[in-house]
């Protein structure tokens, strides 16, 4: 099968990183792939698929997969199809004529999946596929507690700082999460958390915002404790830290059942496949 990724990301965020990730798992499975995006972006590149620029002359293909809201408009403006679009956020949808430009949405969680119902779009054209990660070693837990660095007012730092806890705010958590005691990942809104399952693979507890699609994945006193968004409720989560080893256990057994990499690539691959049968 050949697929055109479709990408216009100026920065790799969560978002580019899961692109990045299904180009190579489906690169190993022998899929022929291309990638329209800014040839100068990190994602452009990262790959070791062939470039091709938005503005110039889109590559034929079996299936289009529009990884962001720019190139959705553009891929369904230009009636490629068939157009397979991914949306990761769990904020109402604005523009909702866009949304019968496309074959097939992929949701990232089911609260995303339920914000595209209430925009219209129909059951038969929602999938969930949840993000994969690369699976860790275990963390020692001799360390601290971390949280993803982040200046996006959205995401929860400064709720962090008000609560008065002890935390490393992380930059590589790759790194960080070999050592670390617990992930806090305190935010206002999000669509899953793909850094809340890093942790997870890792076996690090896990110390979520009772938000989006958070509780899909984090299952309250069972693979990580749930916070409302207050710094009261962050700091009682954070002092029962010695008793959250098992929790940080069965998150670490989850996502190497349903969440790891080759999940994500082979739910997507399954999205393609309906569409070209």
């Amino acid at each position: 099968m050949r697929i055109v990724h479709l990408d216009s990301g100026r920065e790799m965020r969560g978002g580019q990183w899961q692109v990045l990730h299904l180009i190579e798992e489906l690169a190993e499975a022998g899929h022929e792939q291309v990638l329209v995006a800014p040839v100068d972006a990190p994602l452009a590149q990262r790959v070791k698929i062939p470039v091709r620029a938005p503005l110039g002359i889109w590559p034929r293909g079996d299936v289009y997969h529009a990884h962001d809201a720019k190139m959705h408009t553009w891929a369904g403006l230009l009636g490629r199809r068939p157009l397979v679009v991914a949306r990761r956020v769990a904020f109402p949808v604005k523009n909702r004529w866009k949304y019968r430009l496309a074959d097939c949405y992929i949701a990232v969680s089911e609260a995303v999946a339920r914000e595209l119902r209430r925009a219209g779009v129909s059951e038969q054209k929602i999938r969930v596929v949840y993000d994969g990660v690369q699976e860790l070693a275990r963390s020692t837990r001799t360390g601290p507690v971390i949280a993803p660095a982040s200046e996006d007012p959205m995401k929860g730092s400064a709720l962090i700082r008000a609560a008065g806890v002890e935390c490393v705010f992380s930059d590589d958590l790759v790194k960080d999460l070999a050592t670390a005691a617990a992930m806090l990942y305190i935010t206002h809104q999000e669509g899953l958390g793909s850094a809340a399952l890093l942790a997870m693979s890792a076996g690090v507890p896990v110390i979520a915002s009772r938000v989006g699609g958070l509780p899909e994945i984090v299952k309250d006193g069972e693979t990580g404790l749930l916070v409302d968004n207050t710094a009261e409720a962050i700091r009682a989560a954070v002092a029962r830290l010695a008793e959250l080893g098992p929790l940080g256990e069965r998150g670490r057994e989850m996502v190497r059942e349903r969440f790891l990499l080759r999940h994500m690539a082979a739910a997507t691959l399954r999205v393609y496949e309906e569409l070209v049968r």
